[in-house]
């Protein structure tokens, strides 16, 4: 078995940097790791495409089933720019997704309820967490990603927190729970909302304040009317354009090595991005082919950066965990559909 060399250094936010090799021009370091999660990215495409499967959990599985790649050093440099570079510039495209006239429309006591939701469901997981002796940080993630948008939230979070407090295998474990739970609630939460008699708004905001990822979200929405589809797309692009201030506040809760608490907040530069981006398509007439193009650009990135992510991950650390670290994801997303089940029902 090859021996993973130690890193050489950590970036500002804890997460470790492999050694690019010393021969060979900085690019060309980069190709063997890239093509390896390019072609394993594709595939997850496919499959996603062709059998409706959740393309991000297609990434994190056949990613996991690339494992033994990451024995090859020559990946490193690759992935670990992949899984870091690549995710942070998706984060920053995500941004176009959303106006802040979208935000408005849904008016302020609903946008006030979705920023208390996922207040609510961040500190369920941290609790949760920490009951079940996973750290405070680990909740932070689980109850994040089940919060905002799923996978797109745990990586963009897991930036922020760094590995030293949200290890490969701990962000590989959220990933896995969040894109099943995900994909069970858009399965199952329009057959409850029929059950319940839900109004076609009522039922829109349900879904889209608390199904975890955006596609199953808006699919869940349409699913049961086009209304709760409108309603359901509004209310999760909502969620969306929230991970920006929700990383600067973990970035505050969770300074940096050297900082004391609430010294400052050292917002990372992919959350500004993030809200230029939201605030270039809220002021600046694009064109279509720039807003059907770029959402595929995210996806592309992001997708990548998930499969990456699976290559990278230290399978025996996963197997360690034991089923109690997934009830941190669990936690949140049962808090999250009641709280918005009576959301719905009062607001919609």
């Amino acid at each position: 078995m090859v021996s993973r060399p130690l890193p050489v250094a950590a970036d500002l936010y804890g997460d470790l940097l492999d050694a690019t090799p010393a021969t060979g021009n900085r690019w060309t370091a980069y190709l063997p790791g890239l093509g390896i999660a390019s072609v394993a990215s594709l595939a997850a495409a496919y499959l996603s495409e062709h059998y409706g499967a959740p393309i991000m959990l297609m990434g994190l599985l056949i990613g996991l089933a690339f494992n033994f790649v990451n024995a090859d050093t020559r990946t490193h440099a690759g992935l670990g720019f992949a899984s870091k570079t690549l995710l942070r510039w998706g984060i920053v495209l995500v941004g176009l997704q959303v106006t802040f006239a979208q935000i408005a429309s849904l008016g302020l006591p609903a946008f006030l309820f979705i920023a208390a939701l996922i207040a609510v469901v961040m500190l369920t997981g941290t609790l949760t967490a920490r009951f079940v002796g996973m750290g405070a940080a680990f909740g932070t993630l689980a109850g994040g990603a089940v919060g905002i948008c799923g996978a797109s939230a745990a990586l963009a979070l897991s930036s922020v927190l760094g590995e030293r407090r949200a290890s490969q295998a701990q962000l590989t474990l959220v990933l896995v729970s969040v894109s099943a739970a995900s994909a069970i609630a858009m399965s199952f939460y329009p057959a409850l909302a029929h059950m319940l008699h839900l109004t076609d708004r009522q039922a829109g905001f349900l879904m889209g304040a608390s199904i975890h990822d955006v596609a199953q979200s808006l699919g869940a929405g349409y699913s049961y009317s086009q209304e709760a589809g409108q309603t359901a797309t509004v209310v999760k692009l909502t969620r969306v354009a929230l991970l920006a201030p929700t990383l600067a506040l973990v970035a505050l809760a969770y300074p940096k090595d050297g900082e004391k608490r609430g010294a400052g907040i050292g917002v990372p530069w992919f959350v500004l991005g993030f809200l230029a981006m939201t605030a270039l398509h809220s002021f600046v007439a694009l064109p279509p082919m720039v807003l059907s193009g770029v959402p595929r650009l995210a996806t592309a990135l992001l997708l990548i950066a998930v499969t990456s992510t699976g290559i990278r991950s230290p399978l025996n650390l996963l197997l360690e965990q034991g089923w109690r670290s997934s009830l941190p994801v669990v936690a949140s997303t049962i808090v999250s559909f009641v709280v918005s089940l009576g959301a719905a029902i009062l607001l919609a």
